[in-house]
């Protein structure tokens, strides 16, 4: 199983762009599907104005091939239908409307191959009264009410610091492909998956939607406290910062004697988890003092002993700085043909019968394979350049 990956010998077409698109063939790549990235020709930058040769396209586009191919003439809508014949999958991110215009919806290469896998995510969904609205990340982050809930009380909305919707939609349809191709086994037939940035973003919401949905509580923003139980939140030390967990009677007598600080369980407004959370101010004014006492290190130390969850609040070099992060392998090399050693974020899942590979893929040139694709489909070194001359690679 070495050399095997448990995507091999699957065929994906990456019609994508920005983020959340990649990031659903990122899985698939990585896990052995042959993605061959289609672009319009003379692509230097994707559609966000992101560096083909920066961080964030590197990282995201490793382990596929690029085929230059202008969708708008008819010689290049030709050769799109030709590989999709052959495909399995397909996978796009505009917006809704814009497969229609030019023809490469669903129903249009399923009429080629039924056995399809299409893949689909946009900002808000494939109908109903936002169909081809815009959508993007911090966009979604706002209309499905993380922002509301994110930042300290009267602090006003405050973003996540990362891309939560491209990524969780892109990991989404990632898992809806392999679904279907798992379905696919047994009907022979292939079909249409979709999610949206807004819906991956209500799905995130999970307990504070649930909170609304069953018991009609709106959450509001908490900053740094656990939203529904006091004793966990994060606290300044000697020399930085550091989170605990220490929510529940158990964890909490735990705490309360690690820290030397027992007189907290004999003080009658934290006797239990409701009043400790009703009475939050006052109990994290006094954990602020116990924990201004020592290091991280050494309340990392005390903690773990105790069994009561705690970290440090990290900077990004010393996450990847860590042991524990070194030892789980999620960095991975990459030897990039023009831009040298590289390192990316991997897999964060571990297959026991197929170990990831020692080195990615790396992230091809625009264009890198047009000529090695248009061969495997028949194409000479004659008809390749009539091809350019076109203009439709």
């Amino acid at each position: 199983m070495a050399n095997r990956l448990p995507l091999n010998g699957f065929t994906v077409l990456d019609l994508t762009a920005h983020r959340a698109g990649p990031t659903a063939v990122r899985q698939l790549a990585d896990w052995g599907a042959d993605v061959i990235k289609i672009e319009a020709p003379g692509a230097g930058m994707d559609a966000t104005g992101s560096r083909r040769d920066g961080p964030d396209f590197q990282n995201l586009h490793r382990n596929k091939k690029s085929l230059t191919l202008n969708l708008k003439t008819p010689e290049g809508l030709k050769i799109f239908f030709e590989l999709a014949k052959k495909a399995d999958v397909v996978v796009e991110n505009y917006k809704s409307t814009v497969k229609h215009k030019l023809g490469v919806d669903y129903e249009a290469v399923r009429k080629v191959n039924p056995r399809i896998v299409y893949g689909s995510i946009s900002g808000f969904g494939q109908d109903g009264p936002y169909t081809g609205r815009a959508g993007v990340d911090q966009i979604a982050q706002g209309m499905g009410g993380l922002m509301s809930i994110t930042g300290h009380p009267g602090g006003g909305p405050i973003r996540v610091g990362i891309a939560i919707n491209d990524l969780t939609a892109g990991l989404l349809l990632a898992n809806a492909i392999t679904l279907a191709l798992l379905e696919r086994e047994r009907s022979g037939e292939g079909q249409w998956v979709s999610t949206s940035l807004i819906e991956a973003q209500i799905f995130m919401l999970d307990f504070q939607a649930a909170r609304y949905l069953i018991k009609g509580e709106v959450a509001g923003q908490e900053g740094n406290n656990h939203p529904t139980g006091a004793g966990t939140g994060m606290f300044k030390t000697v020399d930085g910062y550091i989170n605990i967990a220490a929510s529940g009677d158990s964890l909490w007598e735990h705490f309360c004697k690690a820290t030397g600080a027992a007189d907290l369980l004999t003080e009658p407004n934290f006797a239990n988890a409701a009043l400790r959370t009703k009475n939050r101010t006052q109990l994290n004014a006094r954990l602020a003092e116990v924990m201004l006492t020592k290091t991280n290190d050494e309340w990392v130390a005390l903690m773990d002993k105790a069994g009561v969850p705690c970290g440090p609040i990290n900077t990004i070099d010393k996450v990847f700085a860590d042991p524990q992060v070194k030892h789980l392998g999620i960095v991975r090399p990459v030897d990039h043909p023009h831009y040298g050693p590289q390192k990316v974020v991997g897999q964060p899942i571990h297959l026991s019968r197929y170990p990831q590979p020692e080195k990615l893929g790396h992230t091809p040139g625009a264009g890198e394979h047009t000529d090695a694709v248009l061969k495997s489909l028949g194409y000479d070194d004659a008809a390749i350049a009539g091809l350019r001359a076109k203009r439709a690679v």
